[in-house]
């Protein structure tokens, strides 16, 4: 049998004690060389290139704010060289901490920041920690410009909340699903039949005011924008050959409704906006499986400024064409976003997402009573209806938590509901950007507490107004 260099020199110790001190010399360097390269047994002051970085975010985030603001690693600088606080609606002052009572309350956005608490006390494990040179060629290793491992996060996701199918089908990723709205669009129209008019693109009102303004912007040959889609199921006899390309927003944007398509017929294409299809938004009933489908990090997990979208697609010409779209627009989305995207996805897939989606829809489902209790006593403003449903996640019935309230002004003189929020101090978004009736407006649900307590604080004043007119 072979024999090792220690068994040899217990061995033939007497006769070779030089050999047993070099075999115990040999050992003690290998143990000590071990332990220094262990991370297990390495002090902090042995950090090397991480140390300084960790530093860095660390000092950021130990700045106060007074809990109405953040100071961020790329925020501005003051006169001594420390981080400003980077304050929330509403809140001034070297620390946040000064209210502006005159403000009124911006709730017109859908920036989702309901959701940094959650990720707050998850800072450990979803932070990440970037070298100078992560990442700096155009492609991944394997030549792709996506990344494999987000890609399968993504899918695994989508098993585990049970809200789209994947296998066999195809992602894509983009810029938020903003760059795909128009991508889809272009590979949707895209080669047109000879001599053929551009494709309409339509939507059921109210519609997401941002497919008007994108397919505006991109008009082409190709396409073009033409309203409402209920119109033309109503006039599509009298064009019988023209080629329809629809979005369908489920849950929609505006008024939280699950919808399905309006038109029909062999020259009609879809595009499903599934950005809200997540159970902190509405019930989960089933996997969608339509032909092209769109989600974003956005709304899954709050990272508005990450920048990241993806489309799931069946037909393989058409994911082809919605990849050569981006690779011409921006060439590939950045190896940034794909890295954070993957380490946010992974503290979301903890425990089966129940952290995420129950700290996400609890949130919700509160702002959405609060919000309702105050119009209850109102006979001047409405929202939308919403039913409880069964939702195969949570495995219960859900009752609703729409990411906005869409609030329709009831009395004949309210012609412009956006204009009677905005003399209350609530400024939201007027129904015309939807396609809708001005007595509308959208009231976002989604941004940072201090906007939804301001929100709650002045519409719970204009509803007292009315209640006093009424006890003159």
């Amino acid at each position: 049998m072979n024999k090792g260099l220690g068994d040899m020199a217990a061995e033939g110790g007497r006769e070779h004690p030089s050999l047993l001190l070099c075999s115990l010399s040999l050992n003690l360097i290998l143990a000590s060389l071990f332990l220094r390269a262990s991370p297990f047994f390495r002090r902090d002051d042995e950090l090397t290139w991480s140390r300084e970085a960790a530093a860095e975010a660390e000092a950021a985030a130990m700045v106060s704010c007074s809990g109405h603001g953040r100071a961020f690693l790329d925020g501005d600088l003051s006169e001594d060289g420390s981080l400003v606080c980077d304050c929330n609606s509403c809140y001034a002052g070297a620390d946040c901490s000064e209210f502006l009572p005159d403000c009124a309350a911006e709730v017109n956005s859908g920036d989702p920041l309901f959701l940094e608490p959650f990720w707050m006390k998850k800072r450990g494990s979803s932070a990440i920690m970037l070298t100078g040179w992560h990442r700096m060629s155009y492609s991944f290793g394997h030549g792709s410009r996506k990344s494999a491992r987000l890609e399968r996060a993504i899918r695994e996701l989508h098993k585990v909340v049970g809200n789209a199918v994947t296998d066999g089908r195809f992602i894509v990723f983009g810029h938020g699903s903003t760059q795909l709205f128009t991508a889809a669009v272009h590979a949707l129209s895209c080669p047109p039949p000879s001599h053929a008019s551009p494709a309409k693109v339509v939507s059921a009102v109210p519609y997401y005011g941002a497919y008007q303004l994108q397919t505006d912007l991109f008009k082409s040959g190709e396409f073009e924008w033409q309203g409402d889609a209920y119109s033309w199921k109503i006039n599509r006899s009298s064009v019988p050959n023209t080629r329809f390309v629809e979005f369908v927003t489920s849950p929609n944007n505006p008024d939280g409704q699950l919808n399905r398509a309006v038109l029909k017929g062999p020259n009609t294409t879809t595009i499903h906006d599934h950005a809200y299809y997540w159970p902190h938004f509405t019930a989960i009933s089933e996997p969608a499986d339509d032909d092209v489908m769109l989600f974003t990090m956005s709304k899954l997990t709050g990272h508005a400024g990450s920048r990241l979208g993806w489309a799931i697609v069946k037909d393989k010409g058409v994911f082809q064409r919605m990849m050569d779209y981006v690779d011409l627009n921006t060439l590939s989305v950045s190896h940034d976003s794909q890295l954070r995207a993957l380490k946010l996805l992974n503290v979301a897939l903890e425990k089966n997402g129940s952290e995420i989606f129950r700290f996400g829809y609890e949130n919700m489902r509160s702002r959405w009573l609060r919000l309702e209790r105050i119009v209850s006593h109102s006979e001047r403003f409405s929202l939308q209806r919403l039913s409880p449903l069964y939702c195969n996640y949570f495995q219960r019935v859900s009752g609703p938590s729409p990411a906005y309230a869409w609030v329709r002004c009831e009395r004949e003189e309210d012609r412009d509901c956006a204009k009677v929020m905005a003399e209350a101090g609530i400024i939201g978004r007027a129904g015309i950007v939807f396609g809708a009736d001005p007595r509308y407006v959208r009231l976002s649900l989604l941004r940072a507490q201090d906007n939804f307590d301001l929100l709650e604080h002045k519409l719970q004043a204009l509803v007292a107004q009315e209640e006093y007119v009424n006890t003159i």
